[in-house]
């Protein structure tokens, strides 16, 4: 098939070599403009245009389709389908109709469950035992289009990272299926029931707060897991949890109650994993705590 390309983070990147490795013509990837990162805030090109240029193929880096230029631009690639996944710029209605087959996006949660912009993070914070992948005809609403084939897996004790990872090289094998045979695959709408909606993480969400439930806690812990990371301070300085497990002990939220930095939450407590003091690298919790206090007693807020 002729298809234009358009994503932009790692989720993205197995679906792209996916499709170049099943033979089908990419005649453009879409990705978003490289942005500046790191320390010297250098411009930065984003995963899958890094990937593209790497299979050399052409790479389109609009900042959004109100220029008719661009419309215009997308038009004369006369696309056979579009394939989207975690692209990052909602799309016109009139660049949904271009394409012969419309266009085709990989969504990482089993809709209409988790719609928007969060549905990996959401699913492990709220204690889903299943997530999945499901590639779906797209229309102009946030995530409403009928569904042409859907793959569930177990979300088990899996971070963000591990999860988002497994989908993407998921969706990327479900993907190539599809397109092998759209006949086979008709577009089936989704559920009027269940629908819930999957909003961004802000930073202000990772700050812990240990009158929640502990298993709560943990989730998050997971959910946040690589960004925005969840975190809690003492004595002005920030404390990242990377990994915890929540243990069968009660005290006053927020109060450490043994020399293993069990820590009291508002039912049951968490021990971390893997914990990172701000500026230093993160580290098993034994390593850590050679050089930190952080004594049996202590109260955290």
């Amino acid at each position: 098939m002729r298809i234009a390309f358009m994503g932009t983070p790692d989720f993205a990147v197995p679906a792209l070599r996916a499709l170049h490795d099943a033979g089908h013509e990419i005649l453009a990837v879409y990705s978003q403009p490289p942005r500046p990162a790191n320390r010297g805030k250098k411009l930065t090109k984003s995963a899958v245009h890094k990937v593209a240029d790497e299979l050399g193929l052409d790479v389109k880096t609009p900042l959004n389709f109100k220029d008719q230029t661009d419309r215009d631009i997308f038009d004369a690639l006369h696309t056979d389908i579009a394939v989207v996944a975690a692209y990052g710029l909602i799309l016109p209605q009139s660049i949904l109709d271009m394409p012969r087959h419309g266009c085709l996006n990989i969504h990482g949660s089993l809709l209409p469950r988790w719609r928007g912009a969060a549905p990996v993070q959401r699913a492990i914070e709220a204690g889903d035992t299943k997530s999945g992948v499901m590639i779906m005809q797209m229309e102009a609403g946030l995530d409403t289009g009928p569904v042409r084939a859907a793959q569930n897996t177990q979300i088990a004790d899996k971070n963000t990272a591990e999860l988002t990872e497994e989908l993407a090289h998921m969706g990327a094998d479900l993907l190539v299926h599809v397109l092998q045979d759209l006949e086979a695959h008709p577009a089936i709408a989704q559920s009027d029931e269940g629908i819930t909606y999957a909003k961004k993480i802000t930073k202000d969400e990772a700050r812990i707060d240990f009158t929640q439930d502990a298993a709560l806690i943990e989730r998050k812990i997971r959910a946040y897991n690589p960004m925005p990371g969840a975190f809690f301070e003492h004595d002005n300085v920030r404390y990242r949890i990377h990994e915890a497990q929540v243990i069968e002990a009660e005290g006053d939220s927020g109060l450490i109650l043994d020399d293993r930095m069990t820590i009291a939450c508002g039912q049951g407590a968490i021990r971390p994993t893997i914990i990172q003091k701000a500026g230093k690298p993160k580290m098993p919790l034994d390593n850590f705590l050679r050089g930190a206090i952080f004594p049996s007693g202590l109260k955290l807020t």
